[in-house]
């Protein structure tokens, strides 16, 4: 039924919680896994004056996809990596439109003034997403 599994990533302790959601999915299915990186080139403290520039975040998500592609591997299960730039939410569904059949992805459960002040991806993705999108709800 699935044969190609979106796990996007941003490195957070929701997204590893999630992890083996996503390998049991792609077990399940016999699927490969696509573990996304997007570097939130949208957040305001990326760019100049910015306390964090796009390279030291793309640096951190080539750690973190390798992280990923290295368990994937050890559970034999075949996986693709990329990274993106640009809105996180955007980039997922795009991705998710064009290469995959599923996200498995993280939600971190943020209520009230928190989740209206920042929004929240899994909320965007679920609500844009031409594809099943599985949440995992994992604390803060």
């Amino acid at each position: 039924m699935y044969d190609e599994i979106l796990f996007p990533t941003d490195g957070s302790e929701a997204s590893k919680r999630t992890f083996p959601h996503a390998v049991s999915q792609a077990e399940a299915f016999d699927a490969r896994v696509h573990v996304l990186y997007v570097v939130n080139t949208t957040y305001a403290g990326v760019g100049a004056g910015g306390s964090k520039n796009v390279n030291s975040l793309r640096a951190e998500g080539e750690e973190v996809i390798e992280e990923f592609e290295r368990r994937l591997s050890d559970e034999d299960i075949e996986v693709v990596t990329r990274i993106e730039d640009g809105d996180p939410h955007a980039k997922i569904t795009e991705y998710a439109d064009s290469e995959t059949d599923m996200i498995v992805m993280g939600t971190r459960g943020r209520s009230g003034i928190e989740k209206y002040l920042l929004g929240s991806v899994a909320e965007k993705v679920v609500r844009t997403a031409d594809v099943p999108v599985f949440t995992v709800r994992t604390p803060e």
